[in-house]
């Protein structure tokens, strides 16, 4: 039986960056399904001061559906959906970034519900909360002023992580681009800019989201390295690989790797179906 593709975005993104992948693996002969998060995708807030022209200071202080999502909501909305998806058969799980960690909190709680999980860049905490990673040496290479130059508004009193997305400072642009999509044009980083929504949760988990070996480390895993990517560097992705190898030894990830910065492989999608569908054929038939 043919297994459903489940596809959990990252941050600020949504189901809408998949569409290209999904072509791809239509065309191959596999069935996906992508995910909206809680306040993503349709769900998202876009502020009448997002629009041009833009009200800076408006938009500072308008409220965003987002606000009080956590990430027992993310995984909570996603189990729903893996809940649906196994009807049909096997199903394999794929996250993103900061896709990730909703992933991983999902496969803690149901297992069962997962015959693969694949995490392409993505984040998989084993040894530290998310934001402690941040902190650590594997990360020291990464350029946040474009992110941070772009950020709007007080978290603390928004309830939630706002960013101007549709900035027109070229200085902002040109540091956004070099740290997700250094290896695409200048249109393609602006066509995928355009799909990012302003708004996300500020819930990134506590040590009890962390990879649980005796359910998580159930499941077959698959790490996909993206080998250009500046915003979660190699360095990084190869610790989560070998965070995960540590906590299940005895179930390692199988690790692919992809010529690719962090959003590359959503624009040319055609190289990652080939992986999925690879990986497709791991799955078990009943």
């Amino acid at each position: 039986m043919q297994p459903t593709f489940v596809l959990v975005h990252g941050a600020f993104a949504n189901s809408f960056s998949f569409a290209p992948l999904q072509a791809e693996l239509g065309l191959l002969g596999h069935r996906s399904v992508a995910v909206d998060l809680p306040g993503h995708g349709f769900a998202a807030t876009y502020p009448s001061a997002y629009q041009a022209p833009q009200d800076l200071e408006g938009l500072a202080h308008a409220p965003g559906s987002i606000k009080g999502v956590t990430l027992a909501d993310n995984a909570t909305h996603l189990i729903g959906i893996l809940e649906r998806a196994k009807r049909n058969g096997p199903v394999i799980l794929v996250s993103h970034s900061r896709g990730g960690i909703t992933a991983t909190v999902a496969a803690n709680r149901r297992p069962d519900l997962i015959d693969r999980i694949v995490y392409v860049s993505a984040w998989c905490p084993v040894d530290l909360d998310v934001s402690a990673y941040y902190a650590e040496p594997e990360m020291a290479t990464v350029d946040v002023t474009g992110l941070a130059s772009a950020m709007v508004g007080n978290p603390a009193e928004l309830g939630l992580l706002r960013a101007n997305f549709r900035t027109a400072d070229p200085g902002v642009l040109a540091s956004l681009k070099a740290a997700f999509l250094a290896d695409g044009t200048d249109d393609e980083f602006m066509a995928f800019l355009n799909t990012f929504q302003p708004d996300e949760n500020l819930d990134a988990g506590t040590p009890d989201d962390r990879a649980q070996a005796d359910t998580w480390g159930r499941i077959p895993k698959t790490y996909v390295r993206l080998s250009e990517d500046t915003s979660m560097p190699l360095a990084m992705q190869d610790r989560m690989i070998r965070e995960g190898d540590a906590l299940t030894p005895e179930n390692p990830y199988d690790v692919r790797t992809l010529t690719s910065s962090h959003l590359k492989w959503l624009v040319d999608p055609a190289p990652a179906a080939r992986v999925l569908g690879d990986l497709a054929a791991l799955a078990p038939t009943h």
